[in-house]
């Protein structure tokens, strides 16, 4: 039985700090909807701009991007190329699954496409895997409902899906799973420990007829808002409040009615598990070209041809360190992670001598990242987006004191810190 087959339930839609300039977020008065037995947390307030200078648009994606030349918009065209020949290199094959598989990179700049190239017979228009950056754009689902005043992001989880609603867990908020600090047990281990691992029985085994559910039942690790763990499952729970907040009738469309269509993201697919809800923590497919558009949404603080598609705030946001990072002991695994609300930083910590994950990139890159090569960096700095869709089962290692079967050399497998190298060079500064 191949993959997709054991998941249970398909697409029924077409069409995861230092150096920014201002706090993010308010903090005022205590959470409502707690329970009487809660210690009260104060709420978050939306508001404020980004953490960067938001460009005047003219024109709009929606219906296609406008297409330049590489110097047109002032990259050099032979530093494209380097990083081309780079990405697309090859020194594995189909059968050991090594060295660098890239399937897309499509790299927007000024707000045009300036270069797009596929491999292994995809195209413009294929909708592609994307894994784990379904989650930053499960996150910014929740940010239309915010906008659209179905939900708080201060809400109890429990008011919007009753089965959380027991003791100790009923203290978790919309919050808490947006930024990964939820408190629930929960052990996101994938091929190196499938056994003891939630996320794999979630996907795949006893959770995946009802993911939300699934998570629901875990028991809390920590109270809730005090320790960051990576979890797919605390997105997953999110969708099942968001399908809550929305409400049955509007929730099978609603992904392509508050968002895709909006944006024109007309590749969009998204599995559900087998109680219809969509699978927030991976199963989006859509196409390079349509995932651009996701954070060029973003670099215009959720603003799209002169509509406002997320709250004032929500981009700031998103973009605020999650508190309980800074709380929680790293490991060699997380040192990389530096956790927003379903993105990720480059702020590092030097208080605990934590570096910037990207030192290659400037302090204000984000992203959404999935495994296996999957990642989409936005450079609000450089008014730049760069989409890397790759099914990579080796990468190059992170640190001279990797043990982890990494690769040490560069030119054999798929680096992040060499491809963001190779992307900054293509920019004169």
């Amino acid at each position: 039985m191949s993959l997709i087959e054991t998941r249970v339930g398909f697409g029924f839609g077409i069409g995861f700090g230092l150096g920014l300039a201002v706090p993010l977020v308010v903090l005022a008065g205590a959470c409502g909807g707690a329970s009487a037995t809660s210690q009260p947390r104060e709420a978050i307030v939306l508001g404020g701009p980004p953490p960067f200078e938001v460009v005047s648009r003219t024109q709009w994606p929606t219906e296609g991007w406008p297409v330049v030349e590489p110097e047109e918009v002032g990259m050099d065209p032979a530093a494209v190329d380097r990083l081309a020949a780079y990405v697309f290199a090859r020194s594995g094959d189909d059968v050991d699954r090594k060295g660098q598989r890239t399937n897309a990179l499509v790299i927007v700049k000024d707000g045009k496409l300036v270069f797009e190239r596929y491999a292994r017979g995809y195209g413009p228009d294929s909708s592609l895997l994307t894994w784990s950056v379904s989650k930053s754009i499960a996150g910014t689902l929740v940010g239309r409902a915010v906008m659209e005043g179905k939900l708080d992001v201060n809400d109890p989880v429990a008011r919007h899906y009753p089965p959380v609603d027991r003791e100790g867990v009923r203290e978790i908020r919309i919050v808490d799973l947006l930024q990964m600090s939820s408190g629930l047990d929960w052990n996101e281990t994938y091929e190196t420990s499938p056994v003891f691992s939630s996320v794999m029985a979630m996907l795949y085994t006893r959770g995946r007829a009802d993911m939300a559910a699934f998570v629901a039942s875990h028991e809390l690790a920590h109270p809730p808002g005090t320790h960051w763990s990576y979890s797919s499952g605390d997105t997953n729970l999110m969708m099942g409040a968001l399908r809550g907040a929305v409400g049955e009738e509007a929730w099978p469309d609603y992904p392509w009615t508050a968002l895709f269509d909006e944006l024109g993201m007309r590749s969009a697919v998204w599995e559900r598990d087998g109680a219809g809800t969509i699978v927030g923590s991976s199963y989006l497919y859509a196409s390079a070209r349509d995932l651009a558009k996701w954070a060029f949404l973003y670099l215009s603080d959720g603003v799209w041809d002169g509509k406002r598609l997320l709250p004032e705030g929500w981009v700031a946001f998103t973009l605020t360190m999650a508190p309980a990072y800074y709380d929680t002991e790293l490991t060699p695994g997380t040192l990389d992670d530096n956790p927003g609300a379903q993105v990720y930083l480059n702020h590092g910590d030097p208080k605990r001598g934590v570096d910037k994950p990207w030192p290659e990139a400037p302090d204000d890159t984000f992203a959404a990242q999935g495994h296996w090569g999957k990642v989409i960096f936005v450079i609000p700095s450089l008014d730049m987006i760069a989409v890397r869709l790759g099914d990579d089962r080796q990468y190059t290692c992170n640190r001279p004191d990797a043990s982890d079967g990494c690769e040490p050399d560069e030119d054999k497998a798929y680096s992040k810190h060499h491809f963001l190298e190779l992307l900054m060079a293509t920019v004169p500064r």
